[in-house]
């Protein structure tokens, strides 16, 4: 019974199998740099008050610098027994320095030493969340410069609509990419406060200075109600909602080069070195990175799920349930920075089929809509010129024929306002070179969007 922090009021020892059941240390050791950073701040912060004496915080600070060592070494004894990574820690910091260590604990629980530490966490990964954003926004920043001038078809409901740059297309991709950091960028500022100091759920009877502890792990400010301090994990929600968000953009964007790489679109290929092959089939080239991250995002949402399930229905304050906390959100984060990382890498290396995707382009009557605003600069009203193209693309069908091909007088049959400069908007270069309204597809104005994003990257701090 000694080896239990809070035996002394049990007469039973925990069954074996509630033990193992009950533990976390299994998943919750990553949390361990986190632990050791605030213990030693809270002890330091315990000698500054005078609650502990000057030679126990150098013996606990030595002595947490040496466990650290063990940790970071892979000879740290982890013990079931103990339940978590901060009872682990603490019960290891005893063997070593002796009753300093059981001092260590005064002022704090486990639940705003919980807290503490999973914030901190969930801080750290977050700011490589963003790292990885801003590299995977930068691939697709100077891809979409590369591929400014490349035609091809804009699609709705997977149909030819209109052609566009794929330098544009892929922009689309950096705006959500650059949403989702500002998410994570707001998020960071919820997580990062400071609830050590909230004891269980009632504070302390010790003259802490938590607004010390705060600024010495680089906390913009303290919590401000205990009970929601230790039973708070709106943070934990929050992230993972934005991880989901991300996972949602990436596998679109996966969504499109599984298609793409296809021979039936034939429009990229993917480096192989992010590719499989297949046992069976010696030509398969598959294209498993953006499939995996297709796969994966399900599960993210899954995480997000889990979370918001296991909040729902807590009375304050903490609960054992809040342990539960730890590996969705620790699984939605890994997912996703694997995710960037693999995306990152890999879309410089695509190769885009220019001619396919201009080809592609020419087809399904793309420049229809820029006739129709043709017809209406002639002075058409704009349902009537919709009416009008619509028969000339039926024409078209009938006849087995794209817009351009039709000579002027079949056109003007269709409309005595056509001229013969109607040909200029019938091209896929006047079609894409004339809609000049916000984020416009023409090159030159893709390359200006390239350097705008990379300016709002740079005002970012990123």
């Amino acid at each position: 019974m000694s080896e239990k922090p809070w035996s002394g009021a049990f007469t039973q020892p925990t069954d074996e199998f509630v033990e193992a059941f009950t533990a976390s240390i299994d998943f919750d050791r990553r949390l361990a740099r986190q632990d050791i950073a605030g213990s030693k701040a809270h002890a330091r912060m315990l000698g500054r008050q005078g609650i502990l004496s000057e030679a126990d915080v150098e013996a606990i600070l030595k002595g947490l610098e040496d466990v650290r060592g063990e940790i970071e070494a892979g000879q740290f004894p982890y013990s079931v027994s103990l339940e978590d990574i901060h009872m682990n820690i603490e019960a290891r910091l005893t063997e070593r320095i002796g009753d300093a260590g059981k001092r260590l604990h005064t002022g704090r629980s486990r639940n705003d030493q919980v807290a503490t530490d999973f914030r901190l966490y969930v801080r750290d990964e977050i700011d490589a969340i963003l790292a990885e954003l801003a590299r995977f926004r930068a691939a697709l920043a100077d891809t979409a410069e590369r591929e400014a001038d490349t035609v091809m078809p804009g699609f709705t409901h997977l149909q030819a609509a209109q052609p566009v740059t794929l330098g544009h297309h892929l922009l689309a991709y950096f705006e959500m990419a650059h949403r989702d950091a500002g998410r994570f960028h707001d998020a960071r500022k919820r997580v990062n406060r400071l609830p050590l100091g909230s004891g269980a759920l009632a504070g302390t009877t010790f003259p802490i200075d938590r607004e010390w502890v705060a600024g010495e792990l680089g906390f913009d400010g303290v919590t401000e109600n205990s009970l929601d301090s230790v039973s708070d994990r709106d943070f934990a929600v929050e992230a993972a909602s934005a991880c989901s968000l991300v996972m949602a953009h990436l596998s679109r964007l996966a969504e499109e080069l599984v298609m793409w790489a296809s021979p039936q679109f034939g429009f990229a290929t993917l480096p192989q070195s992010f590719c499989t092959g297949s046992s069976i089939m010696p030509q398969k080239i598959n294209p498993d990175v953006p499939e995996l991250v297709r796969g994966k995002t399900g599960r993210v949402n899954g995480d997000l799920m889990s979370l918001l399930t296991l909040i729902k229905g807590q009375p304050l304050a903490y609960n054992k349930d809040m342990q539960e906390d730890k590996e969705p959100l620790f699984d939605a984060l890994d997912t996703v920075r694997g995710s960037l990382k693999v995306m990152a890498d890999m879309v410089p290396g695509i190769e885009f089929h220019r001619e396919a995707l201009r080809k592609a382009a020419s087809a399904g009557f793309a420049t229809a809509t820029d006739l129709a605003d043709y017809l209406v600069r002639k002075g058409l009203p704009f349902r009537e010129a919709h009416e009008v193209v619509g028969k000339a693309v039926r024409h078209c069908i009938d006849n087995g024929l794209e817009l351009p091909d039709m000579d002027l007088a079949t056109l003007q049959g269709f409309s005595h306002v056509i001229g013969a400069d109607v040909y200029e908007v019938l091209t896929l270069e006047g079609s894409v070179s004339a809609r000049d309204h916000v984020g416009g597809t023409a090159p030159a104005q893709v390359r200006a969007a390239v350097q705008r994003a990379r300016q709002r990257m740079a005002e970012e701090g990123t």
